[in-house]
C-alpha cells in the first residue's frame, strides 16, 4: 500500500469538530499529497506501493481537545517578514471563532516570551485587536533572534496553561520547536506544537513557497524600475540594487525573470570573478559601450569569497556577512576608475523597507491558509510538525523533515530562465 508520513499525536480523536455543523468538506489522515514528485526520484522498477505521501492539511471531523479548556499560545520569531500579522490573526479568529477556545495568548519578542528572567508578559489575543493587523507591516508580537533554554519555555508553557503553540519562524524557530516538543514529549505533557514555516529568502526544504516571498519580489520589483530610471539617465549609468537572500538566490532570481530590466543577476549559488577577462566588470564593461546603461540585481550572499570579514556568526547561528552591495559598489568605481573608463553608479538597498512591508493579495490569502491549518491540526492533537506547501496542496510535515536548505540550482530551469532573460554570461569565472 501507498505510505503516509506519520504525524505525532497527542491521543485519539474523539470529540466532534464545531465545523460539522458548517457542512463543509472534510480531510482525514489518509488523504494525502505526494511526496516525491518527479519519476526521477524513484529507482527503476519501484512500485506503486512505495510511493509516499504527505497527510493533506485541513478540518478534521474529529478533534483531540475540548474547545472551551484550550489556551493557545503563538510566538514570532526572527527576522521580519511581509505576513507575519496575518498568520497571527488567522490563528486567533480560527481558535477564537471557529473553535471557540478558552483564551489565545501571544507571547512577545520571541522564544525570550517564554523565559521568565526577560519579563515580557503573555498579552491575550482576540478579535477586536488583532481586527485590523494584517494591514500593518512587521509583528504586533515583536520577534527575537537566538535560542533559549528549553526547560524554562516548556514551564512557562505549563504556567500558563498553553495547551496549543504556534511557532511562527525559519529554520531556527523550527529547530526550537523541535526541542520544546521533545521536551514537552519527555515530560509527559498534553501539548502541540505546530510551527508554520516563515522565511521571506523561500529557502526552507520541502517548503515549495514561503509566505512573504512574493510581496518581496513584488516590492523588489518596483526598486529595480527606480534602479532603470536613474541608470538611463546618466552616461554608463549602473543601478546596483541589493536584494535578501543569505545561502538563496530566490528573490534575485525571481525579480530578474519578473523584470526585464535586470541586465546581471548573482547569487550565492553561482560564483564569479570580479576582474580578468571573464570577470563580471569586463563584461559589465561591454554591456555599457554597447548599451550605455546597465541594472545589476545582487542577492545578500552572494560573492562573500570576494570579501575578507570574519568567521562571526548573529544570535541565530548564522554567519555574518559581509555587505556585498557597498563592496561591489566601491570595487566597481575603483576597476572603471582604473580603466579610465566613465561609470555612474546607483546604489539601492531596499531590504528592510521590503521586509516590514505588509503582505499583498496572493501572501495574505496564503497566511489565511497556513493560520487557519495549523489551527485546524493543533486542535486534532497532532504535534512536531509544520504546515507548508507541497505540490501545491497544504500538508503536514514532520519537523524533523525540515533539512537541508532549499538552493537554487545553476543547472536547473530556474536559472536557465534568468539567464534567458539577461542575457549574461553562463560563467563569469576566469580559467
Amino acid at each position: 500500500m501507498s505510505k503516509i508520513i506519520p504525524i505525532d499525536t497527542l491521543g485519539e480523536c474523539k470529540i466532534e469538530s464545531p465545523f460539522q455543523a458548517q457542512q463543509q468538506e472534510f480531510f482525514n489522515d489518509d488523504n494525502g499529497v505526494i511526496y516525491r514528485v518527479h519519476s526521477l526520484d524513484y529507482a527503476p522498477g519501484s512500485s506503486v506501493d512505495e510511493i509516499e505521501y504527505f497527510q493533506r492539511a485541513g478540518v478534521r471531523k474529529k478533534i483531540y481537545f475540548k474547545p472551551n479548556e484550550v489556551i493557545v499560545g503563538v510566538v514570532t520569531c526572527g527576522g521580519l517578514c511581509p505576513g507575519l500579522n496575518d498568520v497571527i490573526r488567522a490563528v486567533t479568529f480560527c481558535a477564537l471563532e471557529g473553535y471557540g477556545v478558552k483564551k489565545v495568548l501571544g507571547f512577545q519578542y520571541g522564544y525570550e516570551g517564554l523565559v521568565a528572567k526577560y519579563s515580557h508578559p503573555p498579552v491575550e489575543l482576540d478579535t477586536d485587536n488583532t481586527d485590523d493587523i494584517h494591514e500593518k507591516g512587521g509583528t504586533v508580537l515583536k520577534s527575537s533572534r537566538g535560542p533559549q533554554d528549553i526547560k524554562e519555555m516548556v514551564r512557562t508553557l505549563c504556567h500558563c496553561k498553553v495547551n496549543i503553540l504556534i511557532t511562527i519562524g525559519g529554520d531556527g524557530t523550527l529547530r526550537g520547536a523541535r526541542a520544546i516538543q521533545d521536551e514537552i514529549k519527555a515530560q509527559g505533557l498534553k501539548i502541540a506544537v505546530i510551527g508554520v514555516p516563515k522565511t521571506i529568502d523561500n529557502d526552507i526544504g520541502l517548503i515549495e513557497r514561503s509566505f512573504g516571498y512574493e510581496t518581496a519580489v513584488q516590492g523588489a520589483w518596483g526598486v529595480v524600475n527606480c534602479a532603470h530610471a536613474e541608470a538611463k539617465a546618466y552616461r554608463h549609468g549602473v543601478g546596483l540594487v541589493k536584494l535578501m537572500g543569505r545561502e538563496s538566490g530566490w528573490i534575485a532570481s525571481s525579480t530578474a525573470t519578473s523584470n526585464s530590466n535586470v541586465n546581471f543577476c548573482l547569487i550565492p549559488e553561482v560564483p564569479f570573478d570580479l576582474v580578468g577577462p571573464n570577470g563580471f566588470f569586463e563584461h559589465l564593461r561591454q554591456r555599457l559601450e554597447r548599451k550605455d546603461h546597465a541594472v545589476v540585481v545582487v542577492a545578500e550572499g552572494a560573492g562573500q569569497n570576494l570579501i575578507q570579514h570574519g568567521d562571526g556568526k548573529d544570535k541565530s547561528g548564522n554567519r555574518k556577512l559581509a555587505d556585498i552591495g557597498v563592496f561591489l559598489r566601491d570595487e566597481m568605481q575603483r576597476w572603471f576608475a582604473g580603466e579610465n573608463c566613465e561609470i555612474n553608479v546607483k546604489y539601492f538597498d531596499p531590504s528592510y523597507l521590503i521586509r516590514s512591508t505588509p503582505a499583498n493579495a496572493n501572501d495574505a490569502e496564503y497566511c489565511l491558509s497556513l493560520g487557519y491549518n495549523a489551527m485546524h491540526a493543533a486542535i486534532a492533537g497532532k504535534t512536531g510538525m509544520v504546515v507548508g506547501q507541497h505540490n501545491n496542496r497544504l500538508v503536514h510535515m514532520p519537523i524533523s523533515m525540515i533539512g537541508e536548505r532549499k538552493l537554487v540550482d545553476p543547472h536547473g530551469w530556474n536559472w536557465q530562465a534568468v539567464l534567458q532573460t539577461t542575457h549574461q554570461p553562463a560563467h563569469m569565472v576566469n580559467g
